[in-house]
């Protein structure tokens, strides 16, 4: 069971990456140096750094305020289109032993896959979709809400790994529902 729940936490942790790359490196990071639930194995064991904790919270920062802020926001998407994939792979290779239990080359591609697949339905379908329907007004919300889910999946990846698989399932309900609900309203127009 401990190889299942170190892989849901992967996943969960590098589909919240897809969202915001620097929250689950953050929750990682804190959560390896501070506690005992997660025991980063060399080099990944570099995010519990003094150093690299404060390099992610001045990041987590200024994207945070990119990401509110209209026009730049798109800017901030295309740059993170290289960030989060790529916290997504770190996040799967070394979130909680995962690398000691698979190859590490399948660990790297599938949280890059992960956090890209995550991304790229933020960033293609859900941000256009919120700026065409309301004139990009609604943007910060959504980018906030965007941060607020990958804390929490950040989370519970980490405490409660088991409940990955039923919250990646529920979001992705949620945005096909919104996707066909759009579709159906402007169908109809």
């Amino acid at each position: 069971m401990d190889v299942v729940s170190n892989i849901l936490a992967a996943f969960g942790l590098s589909s919240s990456a897809g969202l915001n790359a620097y929250l689950p490196l953050l929750v990682v990071a804190l959560t390896a140096r501070f506690s005992n639930l997660i025991e980063l194995k060399a080099p990944w064991n570099a995010l519990e750094s003094p150093w690299t904790i404060g390099v992610l919270v001045v990041l987590l920062i200024v994207e945070f305020f990119a990401d509110k802020t209209p026009a730049i926001n798109h800017v901030n998407d295309v740059i993170q289109t290289f960030v989060r994939p790529t916290a997504g792979a770190i996040l799967f290779a070394a979130s909680t032993g995962v690398v000691s239990n698979m190859d590490p080359v399948v660990a790297i591609v599938l949280g890059l896959l992960t956090a890209g697949a995550v991304h790229a339905t933020k960033s293609v379908l859900v941000r256009p979709a919120v700026t065409a329907a309301t004139g990009g007004v609604a943007n910060p919300v959504v980018g906030l809400v965007e941060d607020v889910i990958a804390l929490l999946l950040s989370v519970v990846a980490v405490v409660l790994p088991v409940l990955i698989s039923a919250v990646i399932i529920l979001l992705t309900a949620l945005i096909l529902w919104w996707l066909w609900r759009r579709s159906n309203h402007y169908s109809r127009a």
